[in-house]
């Protein structure tokens, strides 16, 4: 009796493993071709899409699963190329890195990751935290925990007292002499020991800071921040080891360098110049706008106290332009990837992009295209993930309307696939 119960227990799972799911959509977006098809059938096998049909196919065995999309507008799931789970904007921030262990910071990144995945992103590139980035990553392939997939740059790298020094603002004795190990770099033999560091610690990707940034504690947002051939030493040394490198830049001179240097993706790119969009043409790196953190970081220095003094004229400064230089910047040709820079303002509003993109000329179909068969490629993806195809993972969103038509609905995603599981 036991052993006919266990049999029947292996049947009954094998059965629901191998469960075909037919999603009946209204409209389909191809992100290839840049077209809405209506009144299609997706049939999900395991974690990839077996077939495509048109009309309404309903399956013929009793096994298979169906789900009613007829009535929504359904594509591909969004990948972000720039979020950060490890934190989330709040005026206690600061204070937090002296309040939170890593049990916490860990909890809370499994809390927005899942939020990240409910609201359409299924996949994301997590450009730097303090290593529980790599947990999160590895925790979510394993199946323990819910969230999108994740490519992570661990740590991200800096000069000493740059964007990304992790003891900027620490009164004197707390500062320290962080180095390579920390993600803080002075020199090229340094720079590629720092790179070799994120690549033992599991990183995907490397991020640099080539400029000051907004929220540091520290004075300059613009000024570069790293040397010619230390920049050189780090794009060399990375693609030793099979990583791109991403460089968080708002002032040109950094950018140029980055982008001489071999850069792959620039993020922000505030104060980007017509030579800088030209250089960036030539060497095919793309802009990374991040445009909601720049209009949320300007909204929130004119709040009293969310964050300190000295960021404030920084945010002031650079939040609000950085929607028209991308305006700029996509008109002119630079390659666009898209990202957020989420945990800069609340997780699982990243959706925001896209209609700040919409907003100065860019049509939603373009956008959405970005969002998946361009990042798609950028993190070596593109057979995998980012258009409906058969063969591809099963990462299926859905939105009550036709973005096209009402670009406010992707803030309300109301189905998500990742992996051929259905989520919401």
């Amino acid at each position: 009796m036991k052993n006919l119960l266990l049999i029947c227990c292996f049947f009954i799972s094998k059965v629901a493993f191998c469960q075909d799911i037919y999603i009946q959509c209204g409209n389909l977006i191809d992100t290839k071709n840049g077209k809405i098809l209506a009144n299609k059938t997706i049939i999900v096998s395991g974690k990839l899409i077996k077939s495509i049909e048109d009309g309404f196919v309903t399956p013929t065995d009793v096994t298979s699963k169906i789900i009613d999309l007829k009535s929504k507008t359904v594509m591909p799931g969004w990948i972000d190329m720039h979020v950060h789970f490890e934190q989330q904007t709040s005026p206690t921030a600061y204070l937090d890195e002296f309040t939170l262990n890593e049990a916490d910071i860990a909890y809370d990144a499994e809390g927005f990751a899942k939020t990240t995945l409910m609201a359409g992103f299924t996949s994301v590139r997590d450009l730097g935290g303090s290593g529980v980035n790599v947990s999160l990553r590895n925790a979510i392939n394993s199946g323990k925990v819910i969230g999108p997939r994740i490519f992570t740059a661990e740590k991200s790298l800096a000069s000493t007292g740059g964007h990304a020094d992790p003891t900027n603002g620490y009164r004197k004795d707390l500062m320290g002499n962080p180095g390579p190990k920390e993600g803080v770099v002075n020199s090229v033999e340094e720079a590629r020991q720092a790179v070799r560091q994120r690549y033992k610690n599991g990183a995907d990707w490397i991020k640099i800071t080539a400029t000051g940034g907004v929220l540091s504690v520290a004075k300059s947002g613009s000024n570069p921040q790293f040397t010619q051939e230390e920049i050189e030493a780090i794009v060399s040394t990375a693609k030793d080891y099979g990583m791109n490198v991403a460089a968080h830049a708002h002032g040109d001179e950094g950018m140029q360098r980055a982008v001489r240097g071999g850069v792959k993706t620039i993020e922000h790119g505030t104060e980007m110049s017509e030579a800088t969009m030209n250089l960036m043409i030539k060497h095919n790196a793309y802009l990374v706008p991040t445009i909601t953190a720049g209009k949320y970081v300007a909204d929130k220095a004119a709040v009293s106290g969310y964050y300190p003094a000295i960021i404030v004229p920084k945010a002031l400064a650079i939040g609000p332009k950085i929607q028209s230089t991308f305006a700029k910047a996509y008109k002119m040709g630079v390659p666009i990837a898209f990202g957020t820079d989420a945990g800069v303002f609340p997780h699982g509003e990243n959706a925001k992009e896209f209609i700040y993109m919409t907003e100065v000329g860019m049509p939603f179909m373009k956008a959405l295209q970005i969002a998946t068969v361009t990042n798609a490629l950028l993190l070596d993806m593109d057979k995998k993930v980012g258009v409906l195809e058969p063969g591809y993972i099963a990462d299926i969103i859905a939105t009550n309307e036709d973005p096209s038509k009402n670009i406010n609905t992707v803030t309300n995603v109301v189905f998500v696939m990742k992996d051929g599981v259905q989520y919401k």
